[in-house]
């Protein structure tokens, strides 16, 4: 039974709000120019999210099961509210283990997710793995390939992955594979890479232009063997999977492995920008009430007064697309209008424009390390990549919409 949409918390909600949003400001706020500096996993603050219960398997379960639907988006806001690049730290994990949930049996859900993020005392990362460096946003040229090795009951993974959150240092990696590449996209399934596999390494460690404390890294599969146990869903509804493809019958539904966790995940990442665009909107608020130009203060202008109606306007807006996906995710509403794209896509390009409004009333502050609107804008520049670019959810959205197989 599906609960009614509402714009009003419950008190659960709330507090979860509330306990989220003093870890955020006590503990990320604090630690993230150091970290951002370093381009380092933030170990230390990860581990503080575990002891408090805020990094674990059950606390993102129970938001993810939230019949409201806005328990991940608020949790996703919040922690990125004190920043994003640690925020991405705590919660990179919880795409992998989407992957399992959204293509995995009970079984195996139950044998990987608590793995992906180990115990307070020792803490461990995911991760999911499926850009590589010739298929990104065209997730049919995957490259990667999965051969059964009947004999062994053994699944070998050969190829390069990259662009991966946690690649290399995570304890389990979801790697997403082609088994049958004539297939494109429907030939593709997920495979879970146990910890300590041969064959499994880093490659290159990238440096990125923002959210510099979450490690991504390629990830180099070579002749990795897994058990058929870790192939997500088994072999069996894989094999009449493929075999549907090939008699050119579509899957209805979430379509290839990939994609249904990419579909599960925008909402979030949509709230992941929110707290983004939010916390450099605060930042400008409260400067231009406090800064002084010709003897007062420089909101007393209608242009920039002007700038912060429009700030708070599109947050306010794209939450409003984001909490609604996420209701309608939660309660198996259909997708008829990509609206998770939609709250993917204008979070995203909201956070880009407000970052870059917030630094232009701080002026030349705005600029310097000195605030922190500058890193919150090198930030946001990565959500109108990742997850699926701005022009692949406008691309998504258009075939919605018009029922056309526009390319």
């Amino acid at each position: 039974m599906s609960s009614t949409f509402s714009m009003d918390p419950g008190a659960d909600q709330l507090a979860v709000r509330d306990w989220l949003h003093g870890f955020a400001a006590d503990v990320v706020r604090p630690a993230a120019a150091e970290w951002d500096e370093r381009e380092e996993t933030p170990w230390p603050v990860i581990q503080e999210a575990a002891k408090l219960g805020i990094y674990s398997l059950d606390f993102y379960a129970q938001q993810y099961f939230d019949p409201s639907g806005v328990g991940i988006p608020i949790v996703m806001e919040e922690l990125f509210w004190g920043d994003a690049g640690i925020g991405l730290s705590i919660v990179g994990t919880t795409l992998a283990a989407v992957a399992v949930l959204a293509n995995g049996t009970d079984e195996q859900i139950g044998t990987w997710t608590p793995q992906m993020f180990g115990t307070p005392d020792d803490v461990k990362v995911a991760a999911f793995c499926s850009s590589e460096p010739d298929a990104g946003s065209d997730v049919s040229a995957l490259r990667t390939r999965a051969v059964y090795d009947e004999a062994k009951d053994e699944w070998v993974l050969n190829g390069t992955k990259t662009w991966a959150t946690n690649g290399g240092i995570a304890a389990v990696h979801v790697v997403v594979a082609a088994v049958d590449s004539g297939l494109g996209a429907r030939g593709h399934a997920s495979f879970v890479v146990p910890p300590g596999t041969p064959g499994l390494s880093q490659g290159q460690k990238f440096k990125k232009h923002g959210i510099r404390a979450s490690h991504t890294a390629e990830v180099v599969l070579d002749d990795v063997r897994v058990p058929g146990s870790c192939l997500l869903g088994g072999k069996e509804k894989l094999d009449e999977r493929l075999a549907r493809a090939r008699e050119g019958v579509r899957r209805s539904g979430r379509g290839n492995a990939a994609m249904a966790t990419f579909e599960a995940s925008r909402p979030a990442v949509g709230a992941q920008a929110i707290g983004i665009a939010r916390a450099a909107y605060e930042v400008a608020l409260d400067y231009a009430k406090t800064r002084e130009q010709f003897g007062r203060p420089i909101i007393d202008n209608q242009g920039v007064a002007f700038q912060l109606a429009d700030m708070r306007t599109r947050i306010d807006a794209a939450r409003l697309l984001v909490w609604r996906a996420s209701w309608m995710a939660v309660n198996n509403q259909p997708f008829t209008a990509a609206e998770g794209s939609m709250s993917k896509l204008y979070a995203g390009e909201t956070a880009k424009w407000v970052t870059a409004q917030a630094m232009q009333i701080l002026g030349g502050n705005g600029f310097t390390r000195e605030y922190p609107v500058e890193r919150m804008h090198r930030d946001s520049a990565i959500y109108s990549i990742f997850e699926g670019t701005s022009e692949i959810q406008r691309l998504v959205i258009a075939r919605a919409i018009s029922g056309m197989p526009i390319r």
